[in-house]
């Protein structure tokens, strides 16, 4: 069957209605707000190969539009109609991504023939292991991080693999919440197979299956044209997150963007080596992951958001992962905060291409959505393990507009759990749940306002996890002038005696009368501050977004009764020397740490490390920092490195 334009787009629509309807039942069967109400979970319709080319098309995480499940549905030599596979372990075909996530696929059949798949992936709050919620940056090892399901069919000859069951069920914190969870993901998929039965019925098998090559080819196609608008070039561009252990450095993703007619290369090579931390991606060596291609997706559909998003878009591309690096880890590796280093290698990606393309792409989003659990218990000692939502930073500034207030960016697709459940599930009293000001940076279009979260514990031998926590030290950064965002804040008893600043601690031990304070960080801003017009600081300042501080220090906009003072906002304004607009605006502390730890000194470092054993790496970078912290600055960074290399290498035995 030959599909022309018009019928392709109908064969589209009935594939992503049927994915719309496996979203709906996930959303609405689900127990645990984090799928129910934030939706952090994805629903596919994938070929007989593993490739997605259905996805829903306004619910859960698009991270894993182009997924492919290929390595997982060859972990079975055979399918019979009503199988149903389940496994969350991310070293067993690297599709899962952390042990919180667990897959589950169920082949689809006509007459006697395989037709396709339907997969989909919940986060669960908690799949046991050494914390609450499971994940901390400061396990070490993915044995720390929960229960581990090998692929196994769940459903198998009609018949429930209770085994399955009941190892879930003794090893988590919350068994009633999960397998309600499993339960509405077996819903999901039995809902996507009768959809899409009834559609392979109604084009026949062979039309089917050139329906699906021809959704693929086209989204290929798409992809092709928007990257041939692009000029050809290799970009650079490279981001920290704040810490790559607890107390530790900086840890670095690395960008070069290479675009040569319709196809592009992202080569990270530079990133930092495999952590001793939980921020390794678990990509098993794919050129086109999804952690590590999302921001390619963004980028494609910012710029034109008619692009099919499913497998082939991604054709034209790939990356190259470093082995044994922050992006490409080893088992057993931990990799349970891999979504704060994937949300780096977004914003890499956005940065790079913003060099190509400066006035058509956004700022840096923040970087750092604390996504809030709690532990505690209820009336009569009953244990109480939760999701309370997402608290992040607004969208970055566009070229054209100001970022989304409160979610925006590279999690934008997280949403807020209402108060009213939170506080109906756990025994906590909100004291404040809005946005906060002045957290957008100032430009001539300004960053999104972040969320603030204030809460007050009620209950003794509580523990809020706060994973995610980023961007505490080193502010996102703007565009042409616009500034960089403010950093995050955690504070324990804000205002009392009593205070504590948490920095990106993601495990606090609380007492009933203990008040958390989160505020996400900020986003950049696009264009110098002084160019906004005043009337639309006066808006900012009026409806509570900006200070009058700020408006004047910020912007030089004086407001006095609710007006501008045209006069004494002209005096400012005219007195200062207009800044350069920087292609890119980075935060004084970045600027401060790449006073020392420049581009050269990096790839001296890099390429060092990359000679030696895996799991020597990350104790290397930690020696290195310290060495090149001690000794003088003097001689040439070549010379100076050479020298750290050589006594490093002396000392422990190691390659040159």
């Amino acid at each position: 069957m030959a599909f022309d334009p018009r019928h392709l787009k109908v064969f589209a629509n009935f594939c992503a209605a049927a994915a719309d309807a496996m979203a709906f039942t996930l959303m609405r069967t689900a127990h645990s707000a984090f799928v129910k109400e934030t939706e952090d979970f994805s629903c596919q319709v994938v070929s007989r190969e593993g490739l997605a080319f259905a996805n829903p098309r306004s619910f859960g995480a698009p991270w894993y539009s182009g997924i492919d499940y290929g390595p997982l549905l060859a972990c079975f030599e055979t399918y019979r109609d009503g199988d149903i596979c389940i496994t969350n372990d991310v070293y067993e075909g690297h599709v899962a991504t952390h042990t919180p996530d667990i897959h589950i696929w169920k082949p689809v059949f006509h007459a006697g023939r395989l037709a396709c798949f339907v997969v989909g992936h919940i986060h669960n709050t908690d799949v046991g292991g050494a914390v609450p919620a499971s994940l901390s940056r400061s396990l070490t090892e993915i044995e720390q991080e929960g229960l581990r399901i090998p692929p196994v069919k769940l459903v198998e000859n009609g018949q429930l693999n209770t085994f399955v069951l009941a190892a879930i069920r003794s090893n988590v914190r919350a068994p009633d919440q999960n397998i309600g969870d499993i339960q509405a993901q077996i819903a999901s998929v039995n809902v996507g197979e009768r959809k899409m039965a009834e559609i392979v019925g109604r084009f026949g098998f062979e039309g089917f299956m050139a329906g699906v090559d021809a959704i693929l080819d086209y989204a290929d196609r798409q992809a092709r044209a928007i990257i041939r608008r692009i000029p050809d070039g290799d970009y650079f561009f490279a981001d920290y997150a704040d810490e790559d252990s607890v107390g530790g450095q900086p840890c670095r993703v690395a960008l070069t963007l290479s675009v040569r007619g319709d196809e592009v290369v992202l080569d990270y090579t530079g990133s930092d080596p495999q952590l001793g931390s939980s921020l390794n991606m678990p990509t098993g060596d794919r050129e086109r992951h999804p952690l590590v291609m999302v921001g390619l997706t963004y980028v494609l559909w910012t710029l034109d958001n008619s692009l099919l998003l499913n497998a082939g878009t991604l054709r034209p591309a790939r990356a190259i992962l470093p082995e044994g690096s922050v992006v490409n880890c080893q088992k057993p590796a931990a990799v349970g905060m891999r979504s704060l280093t994937c949300a780096m290698t977004q914003i890499v990606t956005v940065g790079a291409f913003a060099q190509a393309l400066p006035d058509l792409i956004p700022t840096a989003s923040p970087g750092g959505n604390a996504i809030m659990n709690i532990k505690t218990q209820g009336r009569a000692g009953r244990p109480v393990m939760a999701s309370i939502g997402p608290v992040g930073g607004g969208g970055g500034a566009t070229p054209f507009a100001d970022g989304s207030d409160g979610a925006g960016g590279a999690t934008g697709f997280l949403r807020n759990t209402p108060i009213e459940i939170s506080e109906a599930e756990v025994p906590i009293r909100f004291l404040r749940y809005g946005l906060e000001p002045d957290t957008g940076a100032p430009g001539r279009y300004r960053g999104g306002l972040s969320a603030v979260m204030e809460f007050e514990v009620a209950a003794p031998e509580t523990v809020v996890t706060a994973r995610n926590r980023n961007r505490s030290v080193m502010g996102s950064w703007g565009l042409r002038g616009g500034s960089p965002g403010r950093i995050s804040l955690f504070l324990r008893n804000p205002g009392r005696a009593d205070a504590v600043s948490l920095g990106n601690t993601d495990l606090v031990a609380c007492a009933p009368g203990d008040v958390i304070r989160v505020v996400g960080p900020g986003a950049g801003g696009w264009g110098a501050p002084f160019r906004r017009p005043p009337e639309e600081v006066l808006t900012d300042v009026v409806r509570g977004a900006v200070s009058r501080e700020s408006a004047r220090s910020d912007y030089g906009v004086v407001i006095a009764d609710r007006a501008v003072d045209v006069a004494a906002t002209t005096a400012i304004r005219s007195s200062r020397v207009a800044p350069p607009e920087e292609a890119v605006v980075f935060s004084p502390e970045r600027i401060a740490f790449e006073t020392i730890w420049t581009r050269e000194r990096y790839d001296l470092l890099t390429a060092f490390l990359a000679r030696q054993p895996v799991t020597w790496r990350f104790f290397l970078k930690h020696r290195v920092f310290a060495a090149v912290a001690a000794s003088s600055q003097a001689s040439p960074v070549s010379d100076q490195m050479r020298a750290i290399f050589a006594d490093l290498t002396q000392r422990y035995g190691l390659s040159a």
